[in-house]
C-alpha cells in the first residue's frame, strides 16, 4: 500500500480523495459506510486481512477526508464526510462539461460545412 505519493501536493485535496477511492478495498469500506457509521471491527469483518491493515486502510480515507473516526470508550467507529465526496463530484462535473465542448465540436468538425 503506498503511504506517500511524491507527486502530490499538500493542498491538492482532490487527489488525496481519488488516490483514496481508488483502492477497491477502501471503494468497499466507503460503499458500506454510506448506509451508515460503523466500528471498525464491523468495517474489518468481511474483509479477507488483518485488523492491521483496514486500520491502514482506514488511515488514508481518513487522510483524505473521505472519513471520519472516533474513538467511545474502546470502540472506534468510522462514518462518511459526504463534504468530501461532494468535492470530488463537483470536480467530475466541471471535467464533464469541458470533455462534452470538446466532443460537440468534434462533432460538428467531422459534419464538416
Amino acid at each position: 500500500m503506498v503511504k506517500h505519493m511524491p507527486n502530490q501536493s499538500g493542498s491538492d485535496q482532490i487527489g488525496r480523495i481519488f488516490h483514496a477511492i481508488a483502492d477497491p478495498t477502501r471503494r468497499a469500506i466507503v460503499e458500506r459506510l454510506v448506509r451508515g457509521p460503523a466500528a471498525v471491527k464491523a468495517l474489518a469483518e468481511p474483509l479477507e486481512m488483518s485488523l492491521s491493515a483496514v486500520m491502514q486502510h482506514l488511515q488514508v480515507l481518513e487522510d483524505a477526508g473521505v472519513i471520519v473516526t472516533e474513538k467511545v470508550g474502546r470502540v472506534r467507529s468510522c462514518r462518511i464526510e459526504p463534504e468530501a465526496l461532494r468535492a470530488a463530484e463537483r470536480w467530475l462535473g466541471r471535467q464533464r462539461t469541458g470533455w462534452e465542448r470538446q466532443l460537440d465540436q468534434l462533432g460538428d468538425y467531422l459534419k464538416g460545412p
